[in-house]
């Protein structure tokens, strides 16, 4: 049981500090999971999907933390609402239709840093091409949709939900600040909407083998890392230093390709004992 406390600690503070860093926190998740996996032979939870929602549910708490007198003002401007429902739209359709097969791309250390080279790509344009022609006030309708569609193409591991909004967003003229607190601002409702649908799923298919003490605590620590590292992004989005973590993007990327180009498998369980896992009732 002390190896699960230490892979959600572990766990919880790359998402803290993922989430809200453009670098991807579930493609760091998904690599942090196999590293752990691999190098110290720690057994991942057959329910990897409900351990990610539960996670982001720590950090979305930080979100709505930082971001509460935002929050109060944008529900008074009927605009802005619409705006964020508008550009959560193109995630919810994406994700409900390809639940599944997103599913099965979180069990691939390889397609995460694909991802990655994705999430350098979009930080580097948007340092380049970024023009602060508006604020989030002063949104067009078109751009928020173009940034929901970005923030859909983030459902993939290790492409950054945080690097695809705020990149998308600086490109197509919105200032960084403005930039940011959409960004956060349209991502409640996404995370929201997936904690409900994989609660769903783990109310109507209770999981065996999930441990909750563990993962109350790597919640906690999600939120607490997460409070940090999202004050420290809004500070260096102000010092025009997005060219930082992209390098930090290819460099993680590469580093894995090579791990899992050059690194002999894992060994897997036996059939046997995976019969009998596949036989419990769920």
């Amino acid at each position: 049981m002390w190896q699960e406390y230490v892979r959600l600690i572990v766990l919880g503070i790359v998402q803290g500090i993922s989430e809200f860093l453009p670098i991807s926190s579930d493609g760091h998740l998904v690599i942090a999971n196999a590293a752990m996996r691999y190098g110290f032979g720690m057994e991942e939870s057959r329910d990897g999907m409900a351990t990610i929602i539960t996670l982001h549910a720590g950090t979305l708490l930080a979100i709505l933390i930082v971001y509460a007198h935002d929050i109060r003002q944008t529900l008074r401007n009927w605009r802005l609402c619409a705006q964020i429902v508008l550009a959560t739209i193109p995630a919810a359709v994406v994700g409900l239709t390809l639940k599944d097969w997103f599913e099965e791309t979180f069990d691939s250390p390889v397609m995460a840093a694909c991802g990655l080279f994705v999430t350098a790509g979009l930080l580097l344009a948007a340092q380049r091409l970024e023009s602060n022609k508006f604020s989030d006030q002063q949104l067009p309708w078109l751009v928020a949709w173009v940034i929901g569609c970005f923030q859909a193409l983030a459902l993939l591991p290790g492409v950054s939900r945080s690097g695809c909004t705020i990149s998308s967003a600086l490109m197509m003229g919105v200032d960084r600040i403005s930039a940011a607190r959409f960004s956060f601002l349209i991502a409640i409702p996404a995370i929201s909407g997936a904690i409900v649908l994989e609660a769903k799923d783990m109310l109507e298919s209770p999981p065996v083998d999930l441990a909750w003490g563990p993962l109350a605590v790597g919640t906690v620590v999600a939120f607490v890392v997460g409070l940090g590292a999202l004050k420290l992004l809004l500070r260096m989005l102000t010092q025009r230093r997005l060219h930082w973590f992209a390098g930090y993007c290819v460099v993680l990327g590469i580093s894995t390709l090579l791990w899992q180009t050059l690194s002999p498998p894992v060994s897997q369980t036996p059939p046997a004992a995976v019969t009998v896992s596949a036989e419990a009732p769920r």
